[in-house]
């Protein structure tokens, strides 16, 4: 156990959590989770301040020292829930057991993002009650950042300095990601036998046109440090039974942006074919300057990409008053939503032990 974490065990920790599954829209399994890093937390820092969010479908919870909220805090921001496991009999090991072995946890969520959590939790548990240092804990981020929207409101009560979102980057501090746009693209026609499809209009058809169409005429724009934006078709629906021509189809489309994503979704309501589309994600971009005087100062490389994934830090970054997000924390983006995932404690470790320092000299 590194020194200046409280006498909080992250490995115990970080095993603890990795074993509870918190799927992505279990409301009540992530409340559980923040609830026990709560307690956790409350037995070492007993002075923290805890205030839990009363939606009951996107639970979040903010623990902060008792200085006066006036003071530009330090906020570190963690997301409890993890992706689904679809075949866990893929994994080599329970991707719940959470078993250490060769000096890594395995399980989801062990780099995405319970590893970080754990670095975050010692740090605040290590900090001087004077200190302006804050934790966030949010559900359902791998689905919009649900949980950090419905917290947003708390945190534009608060004065914020800078905020650390610590998600797998391996220690190493990144300072943005491209935003995402998902949008649930429909399209419809009239149904009729299959032996006689001219007698209907095939709406998977004219969905099929669409998605032909796009690779080469989507207006995707570039951005000098985020990069070119991308789009991906992720799921594709129409049609009940092979002899009915179908009347409705469906395409729900992953876009990485690195505007606000209206001259894209313009696009799509444009397309003839199109009779519908529902905008499901709606998240910006996030960018820092390298040469910001906080980020200067943090004793880790600065990488000179941005992350591949996109993080709460869309919605904090539009009511933190512009202060300087980075994203910095335990763990390997490789990993990330796969088979066999899981966290190096070594790297944890060192977390811990990296963000205890930030927050022992914010503000200084």
């Amino acid at each position: 156990m590194s020194a200046g974490t409280a006498g909080l065990d992250v490995s115990a920790l970080v095993r603890e959590l990795v074993g509870r599954p918190t799927v992505s829209g279990s409301a009540p399994a992530q409340r559980d989770c923040m609830g026990l890093v709560t307690e956790v937390l409350r037995e070492r820092a007993p002075h923290l301040d805890v205030r839990v969010g009363g939606d009951p479908d996107q639970p979040w919870t903010l623990l902060r020292t008792p200085t006066d909220p006036g003071r530009p805090q330090l906020l570190l921001a963690c997301h409890v829930d993890t992706v689904p496991v679809p075949d866990p009999g893929a994994w080599q090991r329970d991707p719940f057991g959470a078993d250490v072995e060769d000096g890594r946890v395995w399980g989801r969520g062990a780099s995405d993002m319970k590893a970080g959590l754990v670095a975050a939790a010692a740090a605040l548990a290590a900090t001087d009650p004077d200190s302006p240092v804050a934790l966030l804990l949010t559900s359902d981020e791998e689905i919009g950042s649900k949980g950090a929207a419905a917290a947003a409101g708390a945190v534009a009560e608060q004065s914020i300095g800078a905020v650390v979102v610590p998600e797998a980057t391996g220690n190493q501090v990144v300072l943005g990601h491209k935003g995402a746009l998902w949008l649930a693209v429909r399209t419809a026609g009239r149904a009729a036998h299959g032996s006689t499809p001219e007698r209907g209009h095939n709406a998977v058809l004219d969905l099929v046109a669409v998605l032909s169409r796009a690779p080469g005429a989507l207006p995707l724009g570039n951005h000098a440090f985020l990069g070119p934006e991308t789009w991906n078709c992720g799921i594709v629906s129409g049609g009940t039974v092979p002899n009915v021509v179908p009347d409705r189809a469906e395409a729900v489309i992953d876009m990485r942006t690195v505007t606000d994503g209206a001259e894209l979704l313009a696009w799509w309501r444009a397309q003839p074919e199109v009779t519908d589309v529902e905008v499901r994600v709606d998240l910006p971009p996030v960018g820092t300057p390298a040469d910001d005087p906080w980020v200067t100062a943090l004793p880790a490389p600065v990488l000179p990409t941005p992350a591949t994934y996109f993080t709460d830090a869309s919605v904090l970054g539009q009511v933190v008053g512009g202060a300087p997000i980075v994203v910095w924390g335990p763990g390997t983006p490789a990993v990330m939503h796969a088979v066999d995932e899981y966290a190096e404690l070594a790297e944890l470790e060192e977390a811990a032990t990296l963000l205890t320092g930030v927050a022992a000299r914010w503000p200084g």
